[in-house]
């Protein structure tokens, strides 16, 4: 098949997942053409059958925000009649779902149709979508699509409840390359970070205030005032300062570590012993999912698809959205005992396997061949 993906390309979860959907499609055959702003993050390196288009949007005087979906619009038109493109996978609603749209019906006009399928992954519903300046256009553009999907039960129900949607939701998982994330640590790595054996203690995230990194150092803390612990902070955004300004209040700045954004998570979570996900609301958190499948039990909020994957008491546990205390108390309950963290750490790894990227593109590829078979049938 030759595929159209759009996407953004950072390092959230929708632009990982649709990178990584592309990267696992060429290397079974198809063509993967992505259509973005910058090249996306994952995409390192050569890799046949992947193509990358570059959206470029000139600035006008006349323009206060140059318009990026006219140019996103424009430019899927030209990929698509240019490289005969059978179908457009696009990933997070706005303002890609619309932009397809725009595109479709131009290509209609010219004898051309090309199905569209929208990938929904969370705050393009549970947030920004909710806001009257852009719902109209989510609901509409959603229902325009030929397929859509959502990365977890809770984010298709969510979705129901927020728009008045007329077509089906179909749930496919977020995924993993289980493979890729069974590293063994780096004893060397891990001595530079906890030079005397202390636990270490990790969260990744874009930092932005719905992860409530402040609720990260504050678990942390108590964590450390019973057993020896180091904490790694991973990737960057506009709270990290409130964090940082947190662990000096608390006086722990010492046994924190703040890294930045990395590419190579792997390496990473392999020295980790815990990982702590302190969200408002995850629509499914693949930063879990890779954890777990590193074998690091996960301490979790209770909110939003978490529960889909962070099985409480097997896989670590979850806590209701600000609860300190009691995720201070689940994580020393793993951490204080090599045998209950060895059991742990078996049980996220195992149970991380039913969403190996194996067992997940299959029902892309299917959802892609019922979805233009349908469409030739028209």
């Amino acid at each position: 098949m030759r595929i159209g993906i759009v996407c953004y390309p950072t390092f959230g979860g929708s632009g990982v997942l649709a990178t990584e959907l592309g990267k696992a499609l060429a290397q079974k055959g198809h063509l993967v053409h992505f259509i973005t702003y910058q090249q996306p993050v994952r995409l390192n390196g050569f890799i046949p059958n992947i193509f990358y288009h570059e959206v470029q949007v000139p600035t006008y005087p006349l323009f206060d925000y140059p318009p990026y979906e006219t140019a996103l619009a424009s430019a899927m038109v030209d990929v698509i009649k240019n490289n005969n493109l059978e179908l457009l996978h696009v990933h997070y609603a706005i303002p890609h779902a619309s932009a397809a749209f725009m595109a479709k019906q131009i290509l209609a006009k010219e004898g051309k149709h090309i199905p569209v399928i929208t990938t929904l992954h969370g705050t393009d519903i549970t947030l920004v979508g909710r806001d009257k300046t852009y719902a109209p256009v989510v609901a509409f553009s959603i229902n325009q699509s030929d397929g859509i999907t959502a990365v977890s039960k809770n984010l298709r129900d969510e979705t129901f409840k927020t728009f008045s949607i007329e077509k089906e939701i179909e749930v496919i998982y977020n995924f993993v390359d289980v493979q890729r994330f069974s590293r063994k640590p780096i004893d060397a790595f891990r001595k530079v970070i906890a030079p005397n054996g202390e636990r270490i203690l990790l969260h990744a995230s874009n930092f932005r205030k719905i992860k409530r990194v402040q609720d990260v150092v504050k678990v942390f803390n108590e964590v450390q005032k019973q057993i020896p612990a180091k904490l790694l902070f991973v990737g960057d955004g506009p709270e990290r300062s409130t964090a940082e300004d947190l662990a000096r209040e608390l006086n722990i700045s010492n046994e924190i570590r703040f890294v930045g954004k990395q590419e190579q998570m792997e390496d990473i979570l392999a020295i980790a012993d815990l990982f702590l996900l302190t969200s408002d609301y995850e629509s499914f958190g693949l930063a879990a999912l890779e954890a777990m499948a590193s074998g690091v039990p996960v301490v979790s909020t209770n909110a939003g698809g978490l529960l889909e994957i962070n099985i409480n008491g097997e896989t670590g546990y979850t806590a209701n959205v600000g609860d300190i205390m009691t995720m201070s108390q689940q994580s020393l309950s793993i951490l204080k005992d090599e045998k209950i963290l060895k059991t742990f750490k078996e049980n996220a790894a195992n149970h991380a396997k039913q969403f190996d990227i194996n067992n997940i593109i299959p029902q892309y590829e299917e959802l892609y061949e019922r979805i233009l078979r349908n469409s030739q049938e028209r």
